[in-house]
């Protein structure tokens, strides 16, 4: 796939304006949509496309919509999950700086299909620059009437309003998100009932990441199989990868979804930089577990990474040379995620506590014997027994590090020294 379909109107100028959208074919999937479609034909199509959540989850999001009980008697709601917190993401503040009306446009054909008036989009707080021109292009389109009463002389009424997170991680797992919007701490809740049946205001809700919404206008315009005819039968579509870490080209791609990650490093990142090799890559953003050198031919897929021992996560592809210590950037990420843990389930709270402690004492050097063991039976302690996913992304990743650079732990506690120093 050479053609750019959520990425298409990036680089061009004032690509953030209704004109310039509207150029480029930009709310005739809407209109398609409210003068072919009925909202129950609208959610079979998403259906028959196969996307796939593009938040990390990979659920099918057509399904999701279905769930949505028909004729509840409270409203329904839509919520655009922006706060992508992932360390090593960026894809959706880039939809949102340079065609925020795309995500507009497929917020618009959801609320239509599960029958919602009112959508929040969720935005991290220091996106301040995707903010505001987010909030000027809900104003561009409730003035031409894509947003509002009666929209396009139809009977569908909607709006969208945004909400600024404060910077916390745990938000972006969906029940911590709708917690913070209705101003309660934010932390995960237990599941069922689901957001989908009592959400927000324990009302019916439906939740997406940005680049999910962003594929639906591209769906309702060129077809369910068309779609379905990019990219591996279980995983459809085109996938906007973000590239960081040693790379000579990183930056923001969109390419079909099940690309090797070795292509999409060596080909489009254009690999480390010269004189040093890759050892490893995390495929998924921090959450994801890290692969090492040998498993790079893998597919950038769902079922792929999970086969593999890792997952898509976010995409957010990190790439780590062999100047790198794993020892610290294991300790770096559990760090993070210490920090960020909402304190709400015990596991995660005390136990990764315990590991940073021990991880901090074996980058220093006074490592004991059994530490690795005790790494061992933390990650274990942790791992399925938390409300969210964050303690499982925590433990995950740190077993992966251990199983593939177990050598560099050893070293730093035989030895009392980093190797890379």
């Amino acid at each position: 796939m050479t053609e750019a379909v959520l990425l298409k109107n990036v680089g061009i100028a004032d690509s953030q304006r209704l004109s310039v959208y509207e150029t480029t074919g930009g709310y005739s999937a809407l209109a398609k949509v409210l003068k072919e479609y009925t909202p129950e034909e609208t959610i079979e199509i998403v259906k028959d496309s196969g996307l796939r959540g593009r938040g990390g989850a990979g659920f099918p999001t057509g399904l999701k919509w279905s769930f949505v009980p028909k004729g509840a008697e409270k409203p329904k709601y839509l919520c655009c999950n922006a706060d992508e917190g992932e360390p090593g993401t960026f894809k959706d503040r880039i939809i949102m700086e340079e065609d925020p009306h795309l995500l507009i446009e497929g917020m618009a054909i959801c609320a239509y299909a599960i029958g919602a008036e009112t959508a929040y989009v969720y935005v991290r707080g220091e996106y301040v620059k995707a903010i505001r021109i987010l909030e000027a292009a809900i104003s561009e389109a409730r003035e031409q009437g894509y947003l509002g009463r009666r929209i396009m002389g139809s009977d569908f009424s909607f709006d969208v309003h945004i909400h600024e997170g404060a910077g916390a991680y745990i938000c972006g797992e969906e029940t911590a998100m709708l917690e913070s919007l209705q101003g309660r701490r934010a932390q995960p809740k237990l599941k069922p009932p689901f957001p989908a049946v009592a959400g927000l205001y324990e009302s019916p809700t439906v939740i997406n990441n940005v680049e999910t919404l962003a594929c639906v206008p591209a769906i309702i315009e060129r077809g369910a199989y068309w779609f379905r005819g990019i990219g591996p039968e279980k995983s459809p579509g085109p996938k906007l990868y973000c590239l960081s870490g040693h790379l000579r080209k990183p930056g923001l791609y969109e390419l079909p979804m099940g690309i090797p990650l070795r292509e999409l490093v060596d080909d489009y990142g254009g690999g480390p930089p010269e004189g040093h090799r890759i050892k490893a890559v995390i495929p998924g953003g921090v959450s994801a577990p890290l692969i090492p050198e040998s498993g790079l031919d893998v597919g950038m897929d769902f079922d792929s990474l999970a086969a593999a021992g890792s997952m898509l996560g976010s995409a957010g592809v990190i790439v780590i040379d062999d100047r790198t210590c794993i020892v610290k950037v294991a300790t770096r990420i559990i760090e993070f995620f210490h920090h960020e843990s909402c304190g709400k389930c015990t596991p995660c709270r005390e136990g990764l506590d315990w590991v940073v402690k021990i991880l901090r004492r074996i980058e220093a050097g006074e490592g004991a014997p059994n530490d690795l063991d005790q790494l061992e039976g933390l990650c274990s302690g942790i791992f399925g027994n938390t409300f969210c996913a964050l303690g499982d992304g925590a433990a995950m990743g740190l077993r992966a590090s251990l199983e593939h650079f177990r050598d560099e732990f050893v070293t730093h506690i035989d030895e009392g020294r980093c190797p890379f120093h």
